[in-house]
């Protein structure tokens, strides 16, 4: 029997290279006990990403968010796959629910914040959030000014300092 860690390095291999049914078989050959814990989750949810799999990527997300509140993944997955399905008022508050937990120290959670308010039009919202997120990584900014969730506020980016 091949141990859980080497599936996942081989699932992982073939997500890398884009080979996602391989990937998909990887991750079926794991013992059932193991698939729920979060690096199995976390794959599984990155493959589904990747697929564009909306309805799963949501599915299991939102489990590896239940098993594993802890994980940022599962909340961030969560919201990004709402937001494809064009629930942006439940991503939005998906991450609003995580923000007292991972908040503090996630940029990308600001980030997305910022994409969903501007998206419903809360631009003022979605300028403190998007600073926020310049304020944990500098980064942010320059993806910002290709993010086009992010499109109605693009002159006021490029202005940032």
């Amino acid at each position: 029997m091949i141990p859980t860690r080497r599936h996942l390095e081989f699932a992982a291999g073939y997500l890398e290279l884009g080979m996602l049914v391989e990937a998909m078989e990887e991750l079926e050959a794991i013992h059932a006990d193991d698939r729920l814990s979060a690096p199995v989750m976390r794959l599984r949810a990155d493959l589904y990403l990747q697929a564009r799999q909306w309805d799963l990527l949501l599915a299991v997300s939102q489990e590896l968010t239940r098993q594993h509140p802890d994980d940022e993944r599962g909340w961030i997955h969560s919201a990004y796959a709402l937001r494809e399905l064009d629930r942006v008022v439940e991503a939005k508050a998906i991450l609003l629910e995580a923000e007292p937990r991972h908040g503090p120290v996630s940029g990308l959670l600001h980030y997305n914040l910022a994409c969903y308010h501007c998206l419903l039009g809360e631009i003022p919202e979605a300028k403190t959030r998007l600073a926020i997120a310049c304020r944990l990584s500098a980064g942010w900014r320059k993806a910002a000014l290709d993010d086009p969730d992010l499109r109605a506020m693009w002159n006021e980016i490029a202005a940032m300092p």
